[in-house]
């Protein structure tokens, strides 16, 4: 799958899952329709992430989705993910690029439009932009916090690459996002705290191709 398909996205969280396991959210997320996963767990140490890392690799690859791991390029190349995604903070793009080649995907957080053109200078293939509603699932400065779909416009715009919102997003308010020319969407708590997760995810991926038919 392209990144340009990429039309749901979760972002693993097991502090958010209700006591379920991350493997049982990432499967429900997989039956009802989801596009793309990170592995995200922040807090957890290398060992347990590579593990849980295998365990999801299986489980994208018989399905045909992508995985992607936050930040660590070790584990990446460890378990053959599609890709890795970073942050402002984290190992800058360019480095990402040149330690996984140039078939793996590598994607960003941005907040701004310079940090935006920077990314898909450096080599990013996809950008995720926010946070476009605020979040409690990350620490996040509160200039960047609530960015709104307007800023998500003002990026796609300036880049040639896709982008997907992320931060607060819902079933109900993703089609503003979408209609401003994202992608797709990146959720946390929408699918992982669900009482349903294939439920929440068949309804958010339903959110984004409603928006992308208003977007046409």
């Amino acid at each position: 799958m392209t990144v340009s398909n990429w039309h749901t996205y979760l972002v693993t969280d097991a502090s958010l899952s209700e006591g379920r396991t991350t493997l049982e959210i990432v499967r429900a997320a997989i039956d009802g329709g989801v596009d793309a996963i990170q592995l995200r767990e922040k807090g957890t140490d290398a060992r347990f992430r590579y593990e849980l890392g295998r365990e999801l690799r299986e489980l994208t690859a018989e399905a045909g989705v992508d995985l992607i791991i936050n930040d660590r390029v070790d584990i990446a190349r460890a378990i053959d993910a599609d890709g890795v995604h970073v942050g402002q903070s984290d190992l800058p793009v360019a480095a990402v690029r040149n330690l996984l080649g140039p078939d793996a995907v590598v994607g960003c957080s941005t907040s701004t439009l310079e940090e935006a053109r920077q990314a898909e200078a450096a080599g990013a293939d996809y950008l995720g932009v926010g946070t476009i509603y605020g979040t409690t699932s990350k620490d996040v400065a509160a200039e960047k916090d609530g960015v709104g779909p307007e800023r998500v416009a003002d990026i796609v715009a300036s880049v040639s690459i896709p982008v997907v919102g992320i931060g607060g997003i819902t079933a109900e308010n993703a089609g503003p996002v979408v209609e401003s020319g994202a992608t797709g969407v990146a959720v946390i708590s929408e699918i992982t705290a669900a009482t349903d997760p294939a439920a929440a995810t068949a309804a958010l991926a339903e959110a984004v191709e409603t928006a992308k038919t208003v977007e046409d």
